[in-house]
Parts: C-alpha cells; structure tokens; sequence
C-alpha cells in the first residue's frame, strides 16, 4: 500500500531569503503566500515579543486558507536594548541604523512559527548576538548607495556586504538573515512532519 502524501508546505513569507534557506536543506515549499500583517510594535512589546507576536500572526493570518498544509511563518527583529530598529525603508534610514550599530553590540530576534494541518501553533525564538566594526563615514555612504539594506531590519543584510562589518556572532547565522535552519527543522518534525 502506497503512503499518504506529504501534505504541503506553504511560506508564509515573501523572502526570497526564507525560501532559498528553506531550499538549503532540502524543503521547497508547494506556496509562497505572504502574510500582510500590521507590524507595529505594541505599547512596551520588548522586542523577544514582538518577533514571536510577529510570526505568530503570520502564521495565524495564512494557516486558515490553508488547511491540510504545514505552514512555517518567521519574524526578525534587530534590536540595541529595548529599541527596536526599523526595516529601512530609505537611504537615510539605512544610514541612520548603521551609524548607531556602529562599534556596538546589538541583538537579532528571529522568532519562527509552524502550524500543522491539525495541530496546534508552535513557535520558538532564536537570539543571535553580534558585534559591528566601527564604520567610517565613506563605509555607510558606499553600503548606503548600494542598496543593499533597503527592507531589512536594522538596515543590512549579513549574507552581502554587510557580512565585513561583523566582529563576532555568537548565535545562529541563518536565523540573523531571517530563517532558523536548525529550530524551524525541528518544530516541523516535532509537531509530525516527515523531513525528506
């Protein structure tokens, strides 16, 4: 007797850095379908809450017109105490994110959530922390005009150029450029999904 179907897998994400980490270790998604959510951090939300609220939600928002597949959502926040850096939207803010995290310490949340097809929500969060290099003037301006920060969290992208400005990380590397490889794995499996 043949086995039942895989039931699908669907991202609740519109990253092309989620998909491809997921593609990494051998899981493609049937879907893509991003979650539209208000991602307004709440009166006093630290920021471990706001990530794990975050994928929550969208986990929440795409799993019900999804109901026989496995739905993975993920949130990343960057974070220098309780202050929550923006996902740059502009040149300036881009600046402005670097010129702060600038010969500093700061924080990447990444928090995932995976709802199965009849279980329950399940969701884990993933503290990485890192140290830039001071950054000189020409560096921001050279990485500003790059555009390579534009829509990230923090305003850059540690996979690209960025990727020199980084002292030390001590944490998870993929879960700093938006996915944790190793805790979204084993939530599938723990709530019964069978990983190729």
């Amino acid at each position: 007797m043949p086995a039942a179907p895989q039931p699908r897998l669907v991202l609740a994400s519109a990253s092309p850095r989620r998909l491809g980490l997921l593609r990494q270790i051998g899981l493609t998604p049937d879907l893509v379908s991003a979650a539209e959510i208000d991602e307004t951090p709440l009166p006093q939300e630290t920021p471990r809450r706001l990530a794990v609220r975050l994928a929550q939600e969208k986990a929440a928002k795409v799993a019900p017109g999804q109901p026989d597949a496995w739905v993975i959502a993920a949130d990343t926040v960057v974070a220098v105490g309780r202050r929550v850096l923006p996902k740059a939207e502009s040149g300036e803010e881009v600046a402005d994110c670097l010129a702060l995290l600038s010969g500093r310490a700061h924080r990447v949340l990444t928090a995932v959530a995976v709802k199965g097809p009849e279980g329950p929500l399940a969701s884990r969060l993933v503290e990485s922390r890192l140290h830039f290099k001071r950054l000189s003037r020409s560096e921001i301006g050279a990485y500003v005009g790059g555009g390579e920060g534009l829509g990230k969290a923090g305003g850059y992208a540690i996979q690209g150029h960025a990727g020199a400005f980084v002292i030390n990380l001590h944490g998870s590397y993929s879960g700093v450029v938006g996915l944790p490889l190793y805790e979204t794995l084993n939530l599938l499996v723990g709530l019964g999904y069978k990983a190729p």
